[in-house]
């Protein structure tokens, strides 16, 4: 594997790790609203690094609902294509 897949590998390592703190810290503050700032900071943060890839995907893809309960296929979307790209970029 040349150095530059080894570093984008790294990337989309680091972007999967991010996504999956972004899920974490998002239902802590659903299961814990009002939490300490620390939280509050690190969601921002993590909002703020994903949110990015994630828009323009949300823009094609809605939010299945059901009922009152809505769930986030871009988010899901792009969590699977970060896994594959990761797998593909490791392979070379």
């Amino acid at each position: 594997m040349s150095a530059v897949g080894a570093l984008l590998g790294l990337v989309l390592l680091i972007f999967e790790l991010v996504l999956v703190a972004r899920v974490v810290l998002d239902w802590v503050g659903v299961l814990a609203p009002g939490g300490s700032g620390g939280v509050v900071r690190a969601r921002g943060w993590t909002h703020a690094v994903t949110e990015p890839v994630i828009a323009p995907v949300r823009r094609f893809v809605r939010p299945l609902r059901f009922g009152s309960v809505s769930i986030d296929l871009a988010f899901t979307l792009v969590f699977v294509a970060v896994i594959v790209l990761r797998s593909v970029v490791l392979a070379l």
